[in-house]
Order: structure tokens, then C-alpha cells, then sequence
């Protein structure tokens, strides 16, 4: 039987939870994820579970968060002065914007304080600081 080994292209669904249960992320109802392994494509802790995998095979794995998107950086949070916000947005804790950086990238933000003169914005990943656990199944290997 086929194993996987870094450099293979799989396809394997999965469904993603939080330690409380709640799924942040899954494949049922769509196809397949399909990744190179060991590419980088997907975050380090459920890349390093593929390998030694044979197609139908199921495992649990749990990713630490340094190998899913690392912990909280306090400094990707920012307070900006509320008057740099156009006034006709509202804003709120959780809400998610765009900024753009000085080369000109896009950097989604969301909304983690609000006072009368200041928003703080966080640009962290939204699962950053959280460990993963993942419930994946493989089911091929090209």
C-alpha cells in the first residue's frame, strides 16, 4: 500500500476545531483539500501529519498553536486615532477591515477596542495563541 511522503500531492477532508468543540473550518459538502506536502501550503502541524498516511486512513491530530499560527503577537496590535476611520463605519469589537500597508499590500485588522479617541486594531491571525485539533482523512494520493 501507497504511503504518503513529503512531495506527494494528497487530497484529504478535514474538519478543524478549538478545544471547546466549536469547528472553525472544514471540507464537508466540498472537495477534497489537495496540497503538496511539505510546501508550506497549509500550517506546519497538520502537514507533518500526512506522511506515513495510506489513502482511506483516518487520524486525529492535535496542532499546538506554534505549529498552526503561532501565538499572540502584541505587536501586530495598533491603536489608531478614531478620526482616521471614515465616520460612516461602525465600529465595533469584532469587526474585520482592510488596511493596506506602505507597500501597498492589503492587511485584514479586526476591531478589538473602541474609545471615544482611539480604535485598536489587531492583525494577528484570528486563530493565533490557539491550539487545533484536526480530524483528517485521506483520500488520495496523485
Amino acid at each position: 500500500m501507497t504511503e504518503v511522503k513529503t512531495g506527494d500531492t494528497v487530497h484529504f477532508h478535514y474538519t478543524g476545531t478549538l478545544k471547546d468543540g466549536t469547528t472553525f473550518d472544514s471540507s464537508e459538502g466540498r472537495d477534497p483539500l489537495q496540497v503538496e506536502v511539505g510546501s508550506g501550503e497549509i500550517i506546519p502541524g497538520l502537514d507533518s501529519a500526512l506522511p506515513g498516511m495510506a489513502p482511506g486512513e483516518r487520524k486525529t491530530v492535535e496542532v499546538a498553536c506554534d505549529e498552526a499560527y503561532g501565538p499572540i503577537n502584541p505587536g501586530m496590535r495598533q491603536a489608531v486615532p478614531r478620526a482616521e476611520i471614515p465616520a460612516e463605519i461602525h465600529v465595533e469589537p469584532g469587526l474585520q477591515l482592510q488596511m493596506q500597508t506602505p507597500d501597498g499590500r492589503a492587511l485584514p485588522v479586526t476591531v478589538v477596542d473602541v474609545t471615544e479617541t482611539e480604535v485598536t486594531l489587531d492583525a494577528n491571525h484570528p486563530l493565533a495563541g490557539q491550539d487545533l485539533t484536526f480530524a483528517i482523512e485521506l483520500v488520495a494520493i496523485d
